[in-house]
């Protein structure tokens, strides 16, 4: 056949699985975690791809690209990408429309690579045979214990990068800081995550006094649309202090506008929010033309095989509800090994399977 094999099925299905303990961040509380998931058919091979989102992005799927995608080839998964971002125009291609994109984008992926019989980091143009990884949850809400529990689960990975949240009680903050690095040690990169959390101004004197605790990341210290304040607090902040934000990116022109701004040091990009694999890839050939750094946020699993392929990739968000739910979903999940992620040569695609008997107990 010409055009390869044709895409004869499109299914979704809607997940939604607690969370191990409550969680808050400093802008946000939450108890379950909505995965959307798809698989496409064409052949004798099933792409899989997913998104963390309401599932209200599994109704636009069914409604406005199914239709779309059957009988069109599997092979053309660019074009498969820009017949979706049309369908949604008048809906508006951001928000749940590109979290819709990117769950059948990364599916389509992983078909052609199930395809060719590649793994996927291979089909992208491989760089690196396993891709850095830090700890990241510290949430809130958890005592002295969790905390402590958590960081020791992620330096027994050989994991020496993690991240705790802040914000929600700002007053306490300095402690919380100064307790995880007693835990952690002087060796090991403590990174700080505010949701967006604070004011400029303070947000400024918290970068300024984190810097006596070695802090070196300060993540949305104030909202990822204030791109004028990250910008006033990246100026100000410590040399040593990076400033990231970007994980609400929906498409490449955010990202875009958030370093025409000079708004962060490191940009972040979610395969799962920005239109897919093929979205996440025009971020990281954005930052290559200003030779800016960019950090994969959240799904480990999901991001491995492209991570590997990014030529800007510093690290991946090793987060602990989405590593929890990948390891009780899938089969077939990339390693932890010596801090680094390492993606499955030997599987084609992404080398993950979809347990059905355990996910049928989350199913919506």
């Amino acid at each position: 056949m010409r055009d390869g094999p044709l895409i004869a099925d499109v299914s979704v299905s809607v997940f939604t699985i607690p969370t191990s303990s409550p969680e808050a961040d400093g802008t946000y509380a939450w108890n379950s975690t909505t995965m959307v998931l798809v698989q496409v058919t064409a052949g004798d091979a099933v792409g899989l791809g997913y998104t963390y989102s309401h599932e209200a992005a599994a109704t636009l799927i069914h409604q406005s690209f199914e239709d779309l995608l059957i009988g069109k080839t599997a092979l053309d998964v660019n074009a498969r990408w820009h017949e979706m971002r049309h369908a949604v125009r008048n809906l508006g291609s951001r928000g749940i429309a590109a979290m819709a994109i990117s769950a059948v984008d990364t599916a389509l992926w992983d078909l052609k690579a199930k395809l060719l019989g590649v793994p996927l980091c291979r089909l992208f143009g491989q760089l690196r045979e396993a891709v850095p990884v830090y700890g990241s949850g510290g949430f809130t809400t958890y005592s002295p214990q969790q905390m402590e529990s958590q960081l020791g689960g992620w330096l027994d990975l050989g994991i020496k990068k993690v991240k705790i949240k802040i914000g929600s009680h700002p007053d306490e903050d300095l402690a919380r800081v100064e307790f995880v690095r007693k835990v952690i040690g002087p060796d090991v990169e403590l990174f700080v995550d505010a949701n967006g959390a604070f004011d400029a101004k303070t947000a400024l004197w918290f970068a300024n006094t984190f810097a006596e605790y070695d802090v070196c990341w300060f993540e949305e210290p104030v909202s990822s649309d204030d791109l004028e304040g990250l910008r006033f607090i990246r100026e100000r902040a410590p040399a040593r202090i990076q400033i990231a934000a970007g994980e609400y990116g929906f498409d490449v022109y955010y990202f875009r506008r958030m370093l025409e701004a000079g708004s962060v040091d490191v940009l972040q990009a979610d395969a799962t929010r920005c239109q897919g694999f093929t979205g996440f890839l025009e971020a990281n050939a954005l930052c290559a033309s200003r030779n800016m750094p960019l950090s994969a946020h959240c799904a480990p699993s999901l991001h491995a095989h492209v991570c590997a392929s990014a030529s800007q990739l510093v690290h991946v968000e090793y987060f602990h509800d989405h590593a929890r739910i990948e390891k009780m979903l899938f089969d077939g999940l990339p390693s932890v090994r010596g801090g680094m992620l390492i993606p499955d040569h030997s599987r084609p695609g992404l080398g993950v399977e979809l347990k059905e008997a355990d996910a049928q107990r989350f199913a919506a």
